[in-house]
């Protein structure tokens, strides 16, 4: 059965993002409730232990601001991405995660790095390209917003600030452009006028068969105009009969009574 294209709205398109979110601000709970540091899970650059970072370092943040920042963003991204990219949805969060990861491995600086600002900037700029390449006006509209909402983040994927992941961020940045163009499928179905569909068939198209081969207009058959003077005739003659039963004039007869005194009323 083919799985329809049109948008739809069901629960798992929030209830799975705020389950994520909820999953960070539950790790940060742990680690301030028993003093844990869980720094040491984020990815550092070039090292066989730095690797495991690749999965646990978005779900690791250094501070409740570093938190709250991502949170939000990364909230509303992944409902826009289970809502109009359903098909394609988790395939985008996995692999966006582990190719953010390794990007940053490679190109990181000797830090560890933590958070998942990576996985934001990812979300952003497939949301971004793949709404201006779709050609559809719901995605494109959607690009957009996300521009309005998030664009001054892209100078964060320079070293603007040493305490920030910059690497993360332009590896997160890259992944996802590349994302637009791997995911070349049309999230939306777009909608075909008769005359596009595969089916279609001229000949049975009445408005057409009004014109000939050279596109001149078929005059109306003679048998039809009869029909047709004939039933404008008949209608005029009902009018007629009609109208003149309306204008037929109308006797009044006056009836005078003598009173008793020989007048009249």
């Amino acid at each position: 059965m083919q799985q329809s294209k049109s948008l739809k709205f069901s629960v798992d398109t929030i209830g799975f993002p705020l389950l994520f979110v909820m999953v960070l601000w539950i790790i940060y709970w742990v680690e301030m409730r028993f003093n844990f540091n869980f720094n040491v899970f984020g990815v550092y650059p070039r090292t066989l232990e730095g690797l495991r970072g690749v999965l646990f370092s978005p779900f690791v943040h250094g501070s409740l601001k570093h938190l709250f920042n991502n949170s939000i963003p990364l909230f509303v991204l992944t409902v826009a991405l289970f809502y109009f990219y359903r098909d394609i949805r988790w395939k985008v969060l996995f692999f966006g995660l582990l190719l953010t990861g390794i990007a940053t491995w490679l190109i990181g600086r000797s830090s560890l790095h933590i958070g998942a600002s990576g996985v934001v900037y990812m979300l952003v700029a497939l949301l971004f390209f793949k709404g201006i390449f779709s050609k559809q006006y719901q995605l494109t509209a959607l690009a957009l917003v996300v521009v309005f909402l998030y664009g001054g983040m892209f100078w964060y994927v320079f070293p603007v600030d040493p305490t920030i992941s910059w690497e993360g961020h332009l590896s997160g940045f890259i992944i996802g452009f590349i994302f637009a163009f791997i995911f070349k499928s049309a999230p939306i179905e777009r909608k075909k006028y008769e005359w596009e569909r595969e089916e279609y068939n001229p000949d049975d198209d009445p408005f057409l068969q009004q014109f000939d081969e050279n596109g001149n207009f078929i005059e109306t058959p003679k048998e039809d105009v009869v029909d047709s003077q004939i039933t404008l005739h008949s209608t005029n003659n009902n009018n007629e009969r009609t109208n003149n039963a309306s204008s037929k004039p109308i006797k009044i007869v006056y009836t005078l009574k003598k009173d008793s005194e020989g007048g009249t009323e």
